[in-house]
């Protein structure tokens, strides 16, 4: 049994890494270089060595997992090559690296450069032709017949693609190519008199079609650049309305089908998650809090994230704790109703109760420098504009302890006319001391609590409610929010009060 064991191991060690990766770089002068990997489209460095007379050797390092890997030399020169666990041998100069490239070892490669050469080759040929066309009319002969070669060119590469995939069906190139390959789209269909039934069926096969042509059961995939592409491509704009719902009616779907423990889960999970979670597009945080919900939060039999790779529990925990918060706060939802004092420190006023078209929910603090700029301009809009057209402003300010008295103040001094609340000096120490006298008569604990309710970060913070107090903008400028309303309410050509401030933009 031990010798077996050593045997394995031995095994392991020979075929799963250890590989030698040899280049040989004429003209190149003793220097540093990089062995790099793919995940996705991004680039990460992978080890480290000295190229000494143009030549450079490195050994694969377990965690170097099969797929596109390039060479990093001075000035950002590089070249992709494949690795799929075999000794690589590879000679070349520059400038044209691939092209001048020979390669001495590695089955894999001797497939990949000659389709890249070859695919160069005909490209540049295409290019020609092209070019020559431009001098051409659509309807002239010769544009036609030199559209005709085009078309030639295009038929030899994808032939030559499929020749490449039956002759290679155990390469990993082969996939890569086929996974570079767009999914032949059918004519749409026609009715009876020859019109096309559906104009958008084009777009919409090609849509639905997007990922036939990649393994989505082979993680190797993942370590390449065509893939990490391919995956923005069909979630960035060119292919997808930049709207939260049409982002998961196809992210859900996307993701649900592959593997859980796959590395492809892991790449699509982070990567539609973590780009939405940075997206400037209002309303695209949605995408972020519902991915984390169903993938990070959602726990499997066992009881753990289904998100493994999350290691750290305690992050996770806090992770799924702030999203519960963000998930009341996302587009289509109806936020925690807010129920606090006015000025008075008597009267209570919530903004579920109003029977406005709009409700902008608006939190503030008095000593805040933006904020004293920006809530005088929400004066203007609601006593010029809002107030008439049934818009109402419930505006949350800072209003504990000493803010009490200043809070107070800047509302007298600005003559602010739409509602204001706060939690008060007194509220707050009441409150404090028994919440029951106040729970669930007058308020809610969230309420009270409603600097961690509504995530408020940093003031200001606005948010646009409709009729049914559901949310429908957020995070806008003065600007910003005076143009919304304006076009919600159909008003045409208004006037603007408030054009686009950067100074505010920037905040």
């Amino acid at each position: 049994m031990k010798q077996l064991l050593v045997i394995a191991l031995l095994l392991v060690s020979t075929f799963g890494f250890g590989q030698k990766i040899r280049f040989k770089v004429e003209g190149v002068k003793d220097t540093t270089v990089f062995l790099t990997k793919y995940y996705g489209s991004k680039l990460f460095y992978a080890d480290t060595a000295q190229m000494k007379g143009g030549i450079v050797e490195f050994t694969a390092k377990k965690d170097l997992k099969p797929g596109i890997i390039a060479l990093l030399m001075p000035g950002q020169k590089f070249f992709d090559v494949i690795y799929n666990n075999e000794e690589i041998s590879i000679e070349t100069k520059g400038p044209d690296f691939v092209a001048n490239m020979k390669v001495k070892k590695s089955e894999e490669n001797k497939v990949f450069i000659a389709y890249i050469n070859y695919l160069q080759e005909q490209r540049k040929k295409a290019n020609e032709i092209a070019e020559r066309r431009k001098k051409f009319k659509e309807g002239d002969p010769e544009y036609k017949s030199l559209g005709g070669q085009m078309d030639s060119i295009s038929k030899l590469v994808a032939t030559y693609q499929t020749d490449l995939q039956k002759n290679n069906p155990t390469k990993l190139v082969s996939k890569i190519i086929k996974m570079s390959m767009d999914v032949t789209v059918p004519e749409a269909p026609k009715d009876a008199s020859g019109k096309v039934i559906n104009p958008n069926y084009r777009y919409e096969y090609y849509r639905a079609h997007y990922f036939d042509n990649i393994d989505l059961k082979d993680d190797r995939l993942v370590n390449t650049s065509v893939f990490g592409s391919k995956v923005e491509y069909f979630f960035g704009k060119n292919m997808l309305v930049q709207h939260p719902d049409t982002i998961l009616a196809f992210a859900f779907p996307f993701c649900d089908q592959l593997d859980k423990k796959s590395e492809m889960f892991k790449y699509a999970v982070d990567y539609i998650t973590n780009t939405f979670a940075k997206s400037n597009i209002m309303g695209l945080d949605k995408v972020y809090v519902l991915m984390v919900e169903r993938y990070y939060c959602k726990k499997d039999a066992a009881g753990n994230s289904i998100a493994y790779w999350m290691k750290d529990k305690e992050k996770l925990d806090e992770l799924c704790k702030e999203n519960e918060i963000k998930k009341r706060l996302v587009q289509g939802v109806v936020p925690p109703n807010i129920s606090l004092r006015d000025t008075t420190d008597v009267n209570w006023r919530d903004f579920a109760s109003l029977k406005s078209e709009y409700t902008i929910l608006y939190f503030w603090d008095p000593e805040c420098g933006h904020c004293k700029k920006t809530t005088p301009k929400l004066q203007t809009l609601y006593e010029k504009k809002f107030k008439a057209r049934n818009v109402e402003i419930f505006s949350v300010g800072k209003a504990t302890g000493d803010d009490f008295e200043k809070w107070k103040k800047f509302i007298r001094d600005n003559k602010l006319s739409f509602i204001n609340v706060g939690l008060t000096k007194k509220l707050f120490e009441d409150a404090t001391a028994d919440p029951r006298q106040f729970i669930p008569k007058y308020t809610t604990l969230e309420a009270l609590n409603y600097h961690d309710t509504y995530d408020i970060y940093a003031t200001p913070r606005i948010f646009v409610l409709d009729k049914d107090k559901k949310i429908i903008a957020k995070q806008l400028t003065i600007s910003q929010l005076e143009d919304f309303i304006d076009r919600m309410q159909n008003i045409k050509d208004a006037e603007k009060l408030f054009p686009p401030d950067p100074e505010e933009e920037a905040h």
